[in-house]
C-alpha cells in the first residue's frame, strides 16, 4: 500500500519528477535520461499500470484521492496530495485532470525483435509534433498495426502530450528506433516487408490500387507534417502510394492520413 503524503511546499524535492512539465526542451532531455515519463489523467495512469509500467510516484489533487483509491492501495510508490494551486506552480500549468503519475520506462525492443512477429508496421520519419505522434499511435492501435518504427530524430512517444493524445495507446503498440536512417529501412525490407511510402505526389499509385491489405507484410512510411518524407526515404521505398483526394484538397494532416492508410493496410477488410 502506498503512503499518502500531503505536501504544501512547491519546492519539496519529492516533487522533482513533476517540475516544469510545459518546458518541452527540459522534459525532452530529462525524461529519457532519467528513465521516466509522465502519465496524465485517470484512464492513462490505469492503462500505463495495466501495460506493466512501474509507478515511481503519483501527484493528486484532493478530489482525486477517492477516485484513485484502489491504485493507491495497490502500489508501493508514494502518493502526493496537493492543492490545485500548488500543482500548477510545480508543473507550470493547470492540471485539469487532477491526477499525474511518474512512471518508470522500460527498455525499448530492437527493430529486429519487433519485425520477427509483425505483419503490419508503421515507419515514421522526423515526426516531431507530439500531438501527431499521439494521434498516429492511437490510430495504429485501433486499426490493428503491429508495431511502430521511428527514425532517430522522431519525437518521444512517451512525452506527456503524446501519451495524453493517444489516450494511452502508446502503451499497447510496441515501438523501436531505427539506429540509422534511411539505411535502417534495409532491415525492414530484409525481414520481408514491402516498403510503401505515403505521399500526395500525383505520380504515386492510389492506395486502393496498390491493395496493401493483400500483401503478406507491409511497412507504411509516414513523414512529418508539411515536409513529408525526405527524398532519401522516398527513394528507399518499394512503391509510392497516395490517398485519392476530392474538391481540390491536396493533402491531409499526417494524423488523419495515417488513419486512412492504416485502414487500407489492415487485413480482413471486405473486398469492394
Amino acid at each position: 500500500m502506498a503512503d499518502l503524503i500531503t505536501i504544501d511546499d512547491p519546492d519539496d524535492p519529492r516533487l522533482s519528477d513533476y517540475i516544469g512539465l510545459t518546458d518541452v526542451e527540459l522534459r525532452r532531455r530529462r525524461e529519457p535520461a532519467e528513465g521516466l515519463f509522465i502519465a496524465e489523467g485517470e484512464k492513462v495512469i490505469r492503462r500505463a499500470r495495466h501495460a506493466g509500467y512501474e509507478m515511481r510516484s503519483m501527484l493528486l489533487s484532493a478530489k482525486w484521492v477517492d477516485v484513485m483509491r484502489d491504485v493507491i492501495d495497490e502500489v508501493p510508490a508514494p502518493v502526493y496530495a496537493v492543492a490545485p494551486e500548488l500543482a500548477e506552480r510545480v508543473t507550470g500549468y493547470h492540471v485539469h485532470r487532477g491526477a499525474l503519475a511518474s512512471m518508470q520506462r522500460k527498455p525499448l525492443p530492437t527493430a529486429d525483435e519487433l519485425l520477427t512477429t509483425a505483419r503490419r508496421v508503421v515507419v515514421m520519419e522526423s515526426v516531431n509534433d507530439h500531438t501527431n505522434i499521439g494521434a498516429i499511435f492511437r490510430s495504429a492501435a485501433a486499426l490493428g498495426m503491429d508495431a511502430v518504427l521511428l527514425s532517430p530524430d522522431c519525437a518521444d512517444p512517451l512525452y506527456r502530450r503524446s501519451v495524453k493524445v493517444s489516450m494511452g495507446a502508446v502503451f499497447s503498440v510496441p515501438y523501436a528506433r531505427l539506429e540509422a536512417w534511411p539505411k535502417g529501412l534495409e532491415t525492414v525490407r530484409e525481414a520481408g516487408f514491402r516498403l510503401l511510402a505515403l505521399t500526395p505526389d500525383p505520380k504515386a499509385t492510389s492506395i486502393d490500387e496498390a491493395a496493401p491489405h493483400r500483401l503478406e507484410r507491409v511497412a507504411l512510411m509516414l513523414g512529418a507534417e508539411g515536409e513529408g518524407l525526405s527524398t532519401k526515404a522516398l527513394m528507399a521505398a518499394d512503391e509510392w502510394v497516395r490517398i485519392p483526394m476530392a474538391h481540390g484538397v491536396d493533402s491531409l494532416n499526417v494524423g488523419a492520413a495515417a488513419a486512412v492508410a492504416f485502414y487500407a493496410v489492415a487485413t480482413g477488410r471486405p473486398e469492394s
